[in-house]
Order: structure tokens, then C-alpha cells, then sequence
């Protein structure tokens, strides 16, 4: 599991997938969600701009993004 710290209090989802390297650019992340790859708590995402905060995790790709402060 990575673990991705928030600089605010929010990271919109987009932003996640590429600061964690799990996609290399925005547009990649955008098509990924787009496509409902991306799961969030557990649920598929279809917004980019989702706001995730502390405690929520990512999915994509058998692997897991924790947000922490």
C-alpha cells in the first residue's frame, strides 16, 4: 500500500493517480477514470476532480493509495 500526504486538506483524485506514479500524466489518469478503473473506498469513480481526504484509499491496478495527513 502507498501512502500519498495531503499538503492541504484535499487531493482531487486525478492529482492522486499521477503524484503516486500509478499513471503518468493527467490525461492517462483521466482516461483510467473515465473508464471506471479507479475505485474509491472501495466503490468505481468516474469523476477526476473527486476531492479525497484523510483516511480514503484508491484502488487501481491491484494496488492502493492511503490519503494521510
Amino acid at each position: 500500500m502507498l501512502e500519498l500526504k495531503l499538503r492541504d486538506d484535499y487531493i482531487k483524485l486525478g492529482q492522486a493517480l499521477k503524484a503516486s506514479g500509478l499513471t503518468s500524466s493527467g490525461v492517462d489518469a483521466k482516461m483510467v477514470i473515465q473508464d471506471g478503473l479507479v475505485k474509491v473506498n472501495g466503490e468505481i469513480e468516474y469523476q477526476r476532480g473527486k476531492k479525497l481526504y484523510e483516511g480514503d484509499q484508491v484502488t487501481f491496478e491491484g494496488e492502493t493509495i492511503q490519503i494521510v495527513k
